[in-house]
C-alpha cells in the first residue's frame, strides 16, 4: 500500500535497515496502534493482510529472533524527535517488572524528562527479579554520554533504589548532577561532623514544610547536599545532591514522569504486560517498538494541541493526556485511510523531523 511504503521509506532514510525488515517492522507499529497490544497473535490478525495469519505471525517472531537493532542509532533518532543538542536535559532512571509464568521481566529504563513524561532514551534487561546493581546503573548512563555527552546532562534523578556508595562516587567522579531519594534510616552527619539518623535532621517539620540543610554532609561516604519534605502522610521525603540547589524537592518531583511513560506503555496505551516474549533480548526489541510508538504518539499529541488545544475539566485536569491524544489521532487516522489519506500523511511528517533537524 502506498502509504505504508511511504512510512517505510521515511523511517528508512534514517535507519538503513532492510526493506523486508522496515515493512515488517512498521506493520508492527500500525498494528499497535489498532490494537492497543503488544501480543504477537493479536498484532498478526491485523498486520497479515492477504497473508496468513500464522505466516504473518512467523515472520513477527523471526524479527524478535533474528533482527539486530543499532540502539545507539535508535536513540539518536528519538533524541532528535525532541531535543537539541545544544539544550540541557534531566534524566530519570526506574524499573518496570512484572512476572509472566515463572518468568520476571524487569526492564531498567533511562528516560528524560518531558511535559509531564519522560521519553525512553536507553534501557537494559536485567535477569533477575529485585533491584539494579551499580554496573547495570553506570552501563546506561555511559551509553547516554557517549552518545550525546556530558554537557546535555543537567541533573539524574532518582528514587531510594538508586543510592549506595559506589554508585554516588561515580556520579561526582564523572561530572553527573543528580538529586536522589535515599532512606530515612540511614546515617549521616551533623553542623558538628557528628553521625546522626538521617530523619533527625528533619525533627519537627510540619506537613507540607520543606528544610534544606545547609552545607554538606558525610553520606555513605560521599559528600552531598540534603532537603527534605514532610509528607501529608507524615513519611519524610528526603533527597541528596552533589551540588546546592535552590529548590532540590521540586527538582526530584520530575522524577515521577518515567512512572507516566510506564503507565502508557502498559495499561494506558500498549498494555506492555500482554506480551509473551520471555528472552530477554526479544523483549529488549519489544520495547524499541513501543519506545518509538510512544514517541510518535506524543509528538502528535503536541501537534495537535497546538492545533485544538486540550480541553481543561473542571477539577483542572486536561481531559486527556498528551500522548492518548496523539495515540487516538494516529489509530483513527490508519482505521480511516481508505476514506481520506490527509490525516495519516500529517502523522508521517510528524515522524520524519529527524532528518529536517539540525542537531
Amino acid at each position: 500500500m502506498k502509504h505504508v511504503s511511504e512510512l517505510v521509506k521515511s523511517l528508512n532514510e534514517y535507519f538503513g535497515w532492510n526493506k523486508a525488515r522496515m515493512t515488517c517492522f512498521v506493520m508492527m507499529l500500525l498494528s499497535l496502534f489498532m490494537t492497543r497490544t503488544v501480543n504477537l497473535q493479536k498484532l498478526a490478525c491485523v498486520a497479515c493482510g492477504k497473508a496468513l495469519q500464522s505466516s504473518c505471525y512467523r515472520r513477527l517472531q523471526r524479527f524478535f529472533s533474528q533482527f539486530e537493532i543499532d540502539y545507539d542509532r535508535l536513540a539518536r533518532f528519538i533524541f532528535q524527535l525532541f531535543f537539541t543538542a545544544s539544550g540541557q536535559v534531566y534524566l530519570t532512571m526506574d524499573r518496570t517488572n512484572w512476572q509472566w509464568g515463572k518468568v520476571n521481566i524487569n526492564i531498567l529504563t533511562l528516560g528524560i524528562v518531558f511535559k509531564g513524561t519522560a521519553i525512553p532514551i536507553y534501557w537494559r534487561l536485567l535477569n533477575k527479579r529485585g533491584n539494579s546493581n551499580t554496573v547495570e546503573r553506570i552501563e546506561l548512563m555511559q551509553k547516554f554520554i557517549d552518545c550525546f555527552g556530558k554537557p546535555v546532562i543537567r541533573g539524574l534523578l532518582a528514587d531510594r533504589e538508586f543510592i549506595g556508595g559506589e554508585w554516588l562516587s561515580w556520579l561526582q567522579q564523572h561530572g553527573v548532577p543528580f538529586c536522589i531519594r535515599v532512606r530515612n534510616n540511614l546515617l549521616t552527619t551533623n553542623a558538628r561532623g557528628l553521625e546522626v539518623d538521617m530523619d533527625a535532621l528533619f525533627h519537627g517539620l510540619k506537613p507540607q514544610e520543606e528544610r534544606i540543610i545547609p552545607g554538606a554532609r558525610k553520606l555513605i561516604g560521599c559528600e552531598v547536599y540534603l532537603a527534605g519534605l514532610r509528607l501529608d502522610s507524615g513519611e519524610l521525603l528526603i533527597v541528596a545532591t552533589n551540588s546546592p540547589l535552590s529548590a532540590p524537592i521540586k527538582t526530584y518531583s520530575f522524577r515521577w514522569e518515567i512512572e507516566t511513560l510506564f503507565g502508557c506503555l502498559k495499561r494506558r496505551g500498549f498494555n506492555l504486560e500482554d506480551t509473551r516474549l520471555t528472552q530477554m533480548h526479544r523483549i529488549k526489541k519489544m520495547f524499541a517498538l513501543l519506545a518509538i510508538a510512544f514517541c510518535w504518539a506524543h509528538k502528535t499529541g503536541e501537534w495537535l494541541s497546538q492545533i485544538k488545544p486540550i480541553k481543561i475539566k473542571k477539577h483542572g485536569r486536561p481531559a486527556v493526556s498528551i500522548f492518548r491524544y496523539g495515540l487516538d489521532y494516529i489509530a483513527q487516522a490508519i482505521t480511516r485511510i481508505s476514506h481520506s489519506i490527509k490525516k495519516f500523511q500529517y502523522c508521517i511528517i510528524i515522524i520524519q523531523q529527524p532528518q529536517r533537524c539540525n542537531c
